[in-house]
């Protein structure tokens, strides 16, 4: 742990309330201390929760949510209280929440017994876990998501006084607490069982990960691959950011991560400001939408959908490649229109040397895939991934003390024979543990290895900080969950989105799009997606769209609304570091995402694009001959859309060419007669077009 600051003066945050994350650190003096090992605490109980699970459902929720308002209001007071007296408040007001939390495991069997008759003390305490989310999260997030969902509890408690349909039957406050404090469609919902279970274990692997030195791998293999291309610096950001996608699901967290390296590099290297920000903002939201960890908000949806994991994985694999070739198409473009050149080579490392160097790194995330590609519950795969990079970690810390590379060779391939050993009829949690039990006892007794420990415990407590932002977004949405649950007025817009489907599947389209963005530019992606997947989704369902199609649909203007000003999330986090207006970079962000803003609708009208069934090609190509020319399809359409948006492909483009672009692009996306047709010939014509008008001395290798 970091040395706790001393000061008793409120630390400066960057952001008007943490929705980004909290400051380094825990807090000053021993409050920081105290929020440090709560922290490992939380994570401690969550690891013994993936393990072995004995504990019932709904005790797990209970004091997941428990520890989620501990942690609100004790760092929240740590980081902004000005006195001692004012960090106490806070831990008093957060132990109240933990208590409410404790009271889901202390009266676990009298509640059941008790079901639909709630005693004063009941309604008391869910009344008091109610007030507690719903000022955690204003203070965590701003008012915009407890507004909503204040919004919908108006509703709740009032909805009968309106005119039909929109109208409910009515409900007593009782039942209404019920529903909300003790029943699993509430607070206690799908969204927080899914923050309790493989959301904090995944950020608990990127965790560790990140500490074993990913990050470096990443970035010097990038560097390696990219570095001397036209334009390098972008097209490192753009690379590194979607590998680092695959093991965080974070885009905020990319963009102060990996964000700290490539935007000053791709401005050193003469682009804009706002346009290296931009890069890095849209590259670093992909990750949520990057296989195989992605975001918090796939593991809801595999559970919403009653889905393997695996098959989220594998509908997202195509659409997340293609949206990050389109943001690589796009600064590849950028670069050729203002000549930008690459870095030197002495700039760049070998990304051969780096992966020599650091493939070992790999195992866990190539473990990891692997067993969710085996039919293994995301659980498990996501504690034996953990279980890897620990050991590699500690094991990297023995080896490292050996006197010779003899011993080294020796231990490595004894703790692979041990492994071998225990995994010859199916690895076990019980022996797994003991054997990294082993390890940090023998790290313990040599040279460096405390801080190899230390290391691991950081990432423990660290973990458990960067959970509370997701976890509390699970816990407040799950009012809008009951209340659509209880009173079925998902089903009024539900109608009026198949109403337009009947008419236009495109406007049904539009209209959940708009939902999606206008809902994403107040309030997270994963309220976002839990709100429109509920009202709009079944709908589109009906209308014909592949259930996970639909799903994905909301889930990715989700994303896009981070990029989106006036709100763009991704964008203000990148702007101190570039020193730039986050609005302008949200512009930008927009301008290189624009494939981001297109995917979707091919998605939805070619299915094969998510190895979905139902394609209408599939018919006459076969399955995979439509995934093939869905690909292709989609392919083209984003270079276009690039084109138009940059401006530029072997010269830059006149304003009728743009047009032609746009023309020939939206006929690839449409579903009329001979539209493929048009769009390839269109397509075929311009670039031809462009290549006869291209400087005669430039060639440049992408």
């Amino acid at each position: 742990m970091e040395k706790a600051e001393s000061s008793a003066e409120p630390i400066k945050v960057e952001f008007d309330n943490f929705e980004h994350g909290f400051p380094e650190g825990f807090g000053p003096g021993w409050w920081g201390t105290l929020a440090y090992w709560i922290g490992i605490a939380f994570a401690t109980f969550q690891l013994y929760v993936a393990a072995f699970n004995y504990l019932p459902s709904q005790v797990v929720r209970g004091v997941h949510v428990g520890f989620l308002v501990l942690l609100t209001f004790g760092l929240i007071a740590n980081f902004t209280a000005k006195s001692s007296l004012g960090r106490a408040l806070g831990w008093v007001i957060g132990g109240a929440g933990f208590f409410c939390g404790l009271y889901q495991w202390i009266f676990y069997a009298d509640l059941i017994a008790r079901d639909g008759d709630p005693t004063r003390l009941d309604l008391a305490v869910g009344t008091l876990l109610a007030v507690l989310i719903f000022e955690g999260t204003r203070r965590l997030m701003g008012a915009a998501l407890p507004l909503m969902c204040g919004a919908c509890l108006v509703y709740w408690f009032f909805g009968q006084y309106l005119p039909s349909p929109l109208n409910h039957r009515g409900y007593d406050f009782d039942q209404i607490i019920t529903h909300l404090a003790y029943g699993t469609e509430g607070f206690y919902g799908v969204p927080i069982y899914v923050s309790a279970t493989y959301i904090f274990l995944f950020i608990l692997f990127g965790s560790f990960l990140e500490r074993a030195g990913m990050i470096q791998l990443f970035t010097d293999v990038s560097l390696g691959l990219f570095g001397r291309t036209r334009g390098g610096p972008a097209k490192v950001a753009v690379f590194a950011s979607g590998m680092m996608g695959t093991i965080s699901g974070s885009g905020v967290a990319n963009v102060v991560t990996v964000g700290q390296f490539t935007i000053p590099l791709m401005i050193r290297f003469g682009y804009r400001r706002a346009f290296a920000a931009g890069v890095e903002a849209t590259a670093s939201m992909g990750g949520q939408i990057m296989p195989p960890v992605m975001g918090a908000v796939a593991f809801i949806m595999a559970e919403t959908l009653g889905v393997q994991y695996s098959e989220i994985v594998k509908a997202a694999a195509i659409p997340a490649v293609l949206y990050f070739a389109s943001a690589f198409w796009m600064v590849h473009l950028e670069a050729g229109k203002h000549g930008l050149v690459g870095m030197k080579r002495s700039e760049t490392p070998s990304a051969w040397n780096a992966l020599v160097k650091g493939w070992y790194l790999v195992l866990p995330l190539a473990a990891l895939v692997y067993m969710l590609f085996e039919g293994f519950t995301p659980l498990y795969a996501g504690s034996m991934g953990l279980a890897l990079t620990v050991g590699l970690i500690l094991g990297t810390s023995i080896a490292a003390g050996a006197s010779s590379m003899l011993i080294r060779t020796i231990f490595w391939i004894g703790l692979a024979l041990v492994v071998a050993a225990l995994s010859h009829d199916g690895l076990k949690i019980v022996p797994v543990g003991c054997v990294v039990v082993a390890l940090i006892v023998i790290t313990a007794f040599i040279r460096g290895g405390m801080a190899a420990l230390r290391s691991c415990r950081d990432s423990l407590a660290e973990s458990a900080k960067s959970a509370i932002t997701v976890g509390m977004a699970c816990a407040i949405v799950g009012v809008i969950i009951g209340m659509m649950s209880q009173t079925g007025v998902g089903t009024i817009f539900g109608g009026w989105v198949i109403g337009l489907g009947e008419k236009s599947l495109f406007l049904a389209l539009i209209m959940t799009m708009l939902l999606s963005i206008l809902l994403g530019t107040g309030i997270p992606t994963i309220p976002t997606y839990i709100i429109t997947a509920a009202l709009a989704a079944p709908a589109l369902a009906k209308l014909g769209v592949p259930l996970i199609a639909s799903h994905m649909f909301a889930f990715y203007y989700g994303i896009m609304a981070d990029l989106s000003p006036p709100v763009a999330l991704a964008a203000l986090a990148a702007a101190p570091i570039a020193k730039e207006n986050p609005d302008k970079i949200g512009w930008e962000a927009m301008r290189i995402a624009l494939a981001g803003y297109v995917i979707p609708f091919i998605f939805v009208y070619s299915p094969a694009l998510m190895l979905q069934a139902g394609d209408p090609m599939a018919a006459k190509l076969g399955f995979y001959g439509a995934v093939a020319l869905a690909s292709f399809k989609a392919l083209v359409a984003i270079a276009l859309f690039g084109m138009v948006a940059i401006g530029f492909l072997f010269t830059r483009l006149t304003l009728l060419e743009r047009l032609v672009a746009l023309g020939a692009a939206m006929c690839l996306l449409g579903d009329f007669p001979f539209s493929d047709t048009a769009g390839f010939v269109l397509s075929a014509a311009l670039v031809l077009w462009q290549w006869r008008q291209r400087p005669p001395a430039v060639v440049e290798a992408v």
